[in-house]
């Protein structure tokens, strides 16, 4: 840490020596100079189709003196000599330079040419840097703000889905306020994460992207290989994305806002049984098990346990009860946001305020987020510059751990609901296990409250040394904290009767990042250029969390406020944990005449994680780039705007275990001393100093192409990453006292290519014309184990397989429903009619673990997304769509929803009967709470394709605009996933193919709120 303050001290001093003594002192006798002779002079600023530019910079040659037009593009500025240049600056368009003198008179008019957009110019935000388009030599994707803006959505992290080859989005859950999953050209780790790594305004961060208002961000990069990652060392090795804010601009001040507003309703309500079709189906399974007498007309009163007097009374009246109906609703949400952005030379600002509220269509689900941000720089003088990026985020999320939906699923139909006053009966049948799901919304009845508030930073300060050199330090602050409340009411399902619980747990997390970069960046001879950049810096971070658990809550309003009111406490506990990651790293980018690209780049990281042994990692990468569209032989192709051919090689490392997995710990334990028992200490966990990084090799070719001056363009990717020294708990015998131990044990592989392409389809010839355009990207990728426990050995248990990815589904296969003429082949395996087929893998004549195999696996072989955009009149018109391609499903939703038990209700599924000899599903039967091998009926095609978002507007006219007092209008609607093609949907009566968690260990679909169709009204204004 010394070492650390003596660099910040220096690096502070050196700018405070540096501050320009022309700003600090107006002249030696303290007094400004007083021009000779001034004058005023009044003009104009227009683009080429003389609409006025409001904003713009007009400023004397060679003068401190500076003017910026109003809203209808006018400004006066003063002369202080008799004559003078006017340089005229404006975004987007070509600086102008206007010569005037003193006593001239009238109005000067400044007509401002727009610049020739260049794709290939565009500046790409790097790692700890930038670069323009066509110099970068790494895998490096963009998503830009227009593409964020098109699909509303309540996490950034959604912002990526189907926009980048190469990176899998998936939403985890239709939840107000869920995330999502992000994976980068696959998995790596069995149990070290898989996560990428988020960069917010140059700051890596831990604490996710939750916090993060879309509308904020003016960019996403995604860094994809080992040389545009390896700079970020051992946090780079699952990819970056990088996102910039928007931040103020020199000219006037603009205030814009955001808003829409929308309605959703459940996409597809789940088809279950309905009551005669459920009071057949509990008839059937009585007679599976000859319990049930067809010829005796009044069966259904004397089969012992079968019809309740509800259940009869329904039956008689034929009344039924759709809980879904009853449960859903019409969900809505709303976005506000509003921005100033303004600023003069010297300083720059932008802030905003967002408000989000989305009520789900689960009364009791709903996400809150306020937050508030300040973007701001400042120049002092000519050489140093100074800023600030701060986000203030409170949010509140209800019931995103509750999903009484399922309950609706489970309730059986011909129960009661409502008594004859309209009130909820808690029982709707005996049945004591199943409560009305209804009961679950009755306000205060059931919480789960997570409360969040987030402070997050990035400071900078900047000087210039000396021409082309300069010295910057970060430093970002991160301090979140979440509460979380749970309480369950007496009337509830998971009381349901009982006493009241309640449970609570916070933590606190202090992230913070201090780097010190040093840059130099020159070009020599107009052919060689040069930049080198140099960092030493630190990560810090801090969590603390408390939890109770109580039970017997005496008023129910108390809810989970009074802990200390409660019967009966169950349980406290607290926890810390602390880890240090300390970096130093250079990188040289050098290019020779546009043609010639090379890139070094070193990291070293310590982690606090690791044993003393291999506390640092070294992570190198090198890349070359080749412009061969500027080589003198391609001169005659005019119409190649680019066609570069890049190759990367580098590591990069994953430190993503748990702060003291090397330590030796200890764990409370009980003992008996006599017949007195007391607590005490054993080992738990043993110590290894020897754990190493886990470390990823990778390798990757690309190619960037242009033509017909930007009409066609994309890019191509090949890579391949071999992860080495993967961290995971080797197995240990029982006699040795411990479980297990953490080692680095195994290795996998990544193959794959990535292609995106984006085309002007139709071009038009004015703002006003009709223009089309296409981008679109699709991707492969190949995970395999190569090697466990140090050898080429599967590892059945964990259903690891050598040659295969890291999770697949290893399982018994369903080849059909054993049917009345096979009763004698069905006996031999000790099965009967109407129970399901599994396949003989080996023809041995018996069913057991050698007859499991591996069915299939989650990851999809190929993803992509597809964009067009149409736009004429002043109408834009957005279509886009995603898709996955080859996976597989293991449905949980189907292992609770189809048990085919006759207890619960039931997915309406064709079940075998001996008059219905079908192979889908199993005969119903009161004595299996589960059909035997039941799991070989969860395994479903996971392909699907989602139409995401349909964003139709309509941007006014500016001198519709003008009317109240408005730069720009725009009105849109749009119909967000208003289609899913998925055989899992549409045939298997499955939820939603998409919402796979990565981050759990078995990775399944669960049981979870139906995805929804939202419609949305839209408005963007500025003034």
């Amino acid at each position: 840490m010394r070492q650390v303050k003596s660099v910040v001290f220096l690096g502070c001093w050196l700018m405070l020596a540096t501050y320009p003594s022309e700003a600090r002192s107006p002249d030696m006798m303290g007094n400004r100079h007083v021009p000779s002779r001034q004058q005023e002079v009044r003009g104009r600023v227009v683009d080429d189709a003389q609409q006025p530019l409001s904003g713009a910079t007009v400023s004397v040659k060679g003068s401190e003196t500076k003017a910026s037009t109003d809203e209808w593009g006018n400004f006066a500025i003063t002369l202080s000599a008799d004559t003078a240049t006017l340089v005229v600056s404006y975004i987007g368009f070509v600086t102008q330079e206007y010569p005037v003198w003193a006593d001239r008179s009238g109005e000067i008019v400044v007509t401002m040419e727009a610049e020739a957009a260049n794709e290939l110019d565009e500046i790409v935000v790097v790692g700890y840097g930038t670069q323009r388009k066509r110099d970068i030599t790494g895998a490096v994707s963009s998503v830009d703000a227009q593409a964020i803006a098109e699909v509303p959505v309540t996490q950034a992290s959604q912002a990526l889905q189907g926009r980048a080859a190469g990176v899998l989005v998936t939403n985890t859950s239709n939840k107000p306020g869920a995330g999502a999953t992000v994976r980068i050209r696959g998995n790596r780790s069995f149990s070290a994460g898989n996560d990428p790594l988020y960069v917010i305004d140059g700051i890596p961060i831990t604490g996710g992207l939750q916090d993060i208002p879309p509308q904020d961000i003016a960019s996403m990069e995604v860094l994809k290989d080992a040389s545009a990652t390896a700079i970020y060392g051992s946090r780079g090795a699952n990819g970056v994305v990088i996102i910039t804010t928007n931040r103020g601009a020199t000219g006037a001040t603009v205030v814009s806002y955001d808003a829409w507003f929308g309605m959703s309703n459940v996409y597809k309500q789940i088809e279950m049984m309905d009551g005669p079709r459920f009071a057949e189906f509990k008839r059937e399974s009585r007679r599976a098990t000859g319990d049930y007498d067809d010829s005796d007309p009044n069966a259904d009163r004397n089969t012992p346990g079968l019809f309740s007097p509800v259940e009869l009374e329904s039956i008689a009246l034929g009344r039924s009860t759709d809980y879904q109906d009853l449960m859903l609703q019409t969900g809505h949400s709303m976005n506000h946001s509003l921005s100033v952005r303004g600023g003069s030379e010297k300083t720059r600002f932008n802030i905003s305020l967002n408000y989000m509220n989305d009520q789900g269509i689960i009364p009791i689900q709903d996400f809150n987020r306020y937050a508030l941000r300040l973007n701001l720089d400042h120049d002092i003088g000519e050489r140093i510059r100074i800023g600030a990026s701060i986000l203030g985020n409170y949010s509140i999320t209800n019931g995103q751990n509750l999903n009484p939906y399922d309950d609706t699923l489970l309730e059986n139909p011909l129960g009661v609901p409502f008594d004859e006053d309209g009130e909820l009966v808690f029982l709707p049948t005996p049945d004591g296990l199943r409560s009305n799901p209804l009961s679950e919304l009755v306000p205060g009845a059931l919480l789960n409250r997570n409360k969040r508030m987030r402070l997050f930073s990035s400071l900078y300060g900047e000087v210039q040394l000396a021409e082309g050199l300069t010295y910057r330090l970060n430093f970002g602050p991160d301090l979140i904290q979440n509460r979380v409340g749970n309480f369950q009411g007496r009337y509830t399902n998971a009381r349901l009767g009982g006493s009241t619980a309640a449970q609570g747990n916070e933590d606190l997390v202090f992230n913070y990042t201090l780097e010190n970069l040093v840059r130099y960046n020159r070009v020599f001879n107009d052919r060689h250029s040069l930049e080198v950049t140099g960092l030493f810096g630190i990560q810090h971070r801090q969590f603390e969390a408390t939890n109770i658990s109580v039970r017997g809550i005496p008023v129910e309003e108390m809810q989970y406020y009074n802990f200390g009111a409660a019967e009966e406490i169950l349980g406290t506990g607290s926890s810390f944990e602390q880890w240090d990651i300390l970096s130093y790293m250079g990188r040289v980018n050098y290019g020779y005449d546009d043609r010639y690209l090379v890139t070094l780049t070193a990291r070293i990281d310590g982690s606090s994680r690791f044993g003393r042994n291999h506390r640092y990692g070294f992570f190198p990468s090198v890349a070359v780039g080749w412009n061969i569209s500027n080589e003198s032989f391609m001169e005659g192709a005019e119409f190649f705007d680019l066609l570069k051919l890049r190759a990367t090689y580098g590591e990069t490392g994953n430190t993503g275990i748990a702060p003291y997995g090397t330590q030796g710990l200890l764990a409370r334990t009980t003992y008996a001393f006599d017949e007195t028992g007391a607590f005490g200490f054993r080992p738990n966990q043993l110590q290894n100093d020897n754990l190493k990084w886990e470390t990823t090799r990778q390798l990757n070719v690309g190619l960037d192409f242009s033509i017909f001056n930007g009409r066609l363009s994309g890019s191509a990717e090949y890579y391949r990453q071999d992860t080495r020294d993967l961290l995971m708990q080797r197995q240990l015998p029982f006699t040795s006292g411990f479980g297990s131990v953490l080692e680095n044990i195994g290795a996998t592989r990544n193959v794959g290519v990535e292609f995106s392409l984006s085309s002007v389809n139709i071009q038009a010839e004015d703002e006003r014309g009709f223009n089309w355009t296409t981008d679109l990207n699709f991707a492969t990728n190949k995970e395999s184990i190569l090697e466990l426990y140090g050898g080429a050995q599967d590892d059945v248990g964990n259903r690891w397989f050598i040659g295969e990815p890291i999770q697949v589904y290893y399982d018994f296969e369903k080849i059909g429903i054993w049917q009345a003429n096979e009763a004698e082949a069905a006996a031999s395996y000790g099965r009967v009619p109407g129970e399901i087929k599994i396949k003989d893998q080996n023809g041995d004549g018996v069913i057991n673990d050698l007859d499991r195999v591996i069915l299939g696996n989650n990851r999809p072989s190929l993803t992509g997304g597809f964009t067009n955009r149409f736009a004429y009149r002043g109408f834009d018109l957005s279509v886009f769509l995603f898709f996955n391609v080859g996976n597989m499903i293991y449905s949980t939703f189907h292992e609770a929803n189809n048990t085919l038990f006759g207890r619960y209700n039931n997915l309406n599924v064709d079940y075998w009967t001996p008059d219905n000899p079908t192979n889908a599903y199993p005969r119903p039967n009161q004595n299996q709470e589960r059909p035997v091998y039941s799991t070989s009926m969860a395994y479903f095609d996971g392909s699907f394709l989602k139409i995401r978002n349909i964003n139709l507007g309509y941007n006014f006219p500016s001198s519709w605009a003008a009317r109240i007092k408005a730069q720009s209008l725009r009105l849109y609607v749009s119909a967000q996933q208003p289609l899913i093609v998925s055989s899992y949907v549409n045939r298997h009566q499955g939820v939603d193919p998409e919402g796979i968690d990565f981050n759990s260990d078995s990775e399944q679909l669960p049981v979870d709120t139906p995805p929804v169709r939202t419609w949305l009204l839209g408005l963007n204004v500025k003034f």
